[in-house]
């Protein structure tokens, strides 16, 4: 029984001290030695930057795959009110100039 106890306390044992080493002892840095002094000036400057600029790629990652996996299972959509004109004035039910005019406030392109 004896060796049970022995063998189940010895992981406590071995990590007794880490709390005791886990606290801060301002003692032992002296004037302008804390291990993060550097992140105060220009080098926690660009370190915040780059995580900004790292997390925008992600998001932006993000956004631009979810856009492109809801557009692989469409077709292209024509525009149907272009394709409309189109037909009305190749039956000549429109004229020429008619024809550019409506496609002007429609915002198409030349045929």
């Amino acid at each position: 029984m004896r060796k049970w106890i022995v063998a189940l306390s010895l992981p406590s044992i071995a990590f007794a001290p880490v709390p005791a080493m886990a606290q801060e002892r301002p003692w032992e840095w002296g004037w302008g030695m804390h291990p993060g002094w550097w992140m105060w000036g220009a080098g926690g400057l660009v370190m915040m930057l780059m995580m900004l600029v790292f997390w925008g790629l992600v998001i932006a990652g993000l956004v631009f795959g979810i856009r492109w996996l809801v557009r692989q299972g469409r077709e292209e959509q024509p525009d149907r009110a272009l394709a409309i004109l189109r037909e009305r004035y190749a039956r000549g039910e429109i004229n020429k100039e008619e024809f550019d005019a409506r496609r002007r406030d429609l915002g198409g392109r030349a045929a």
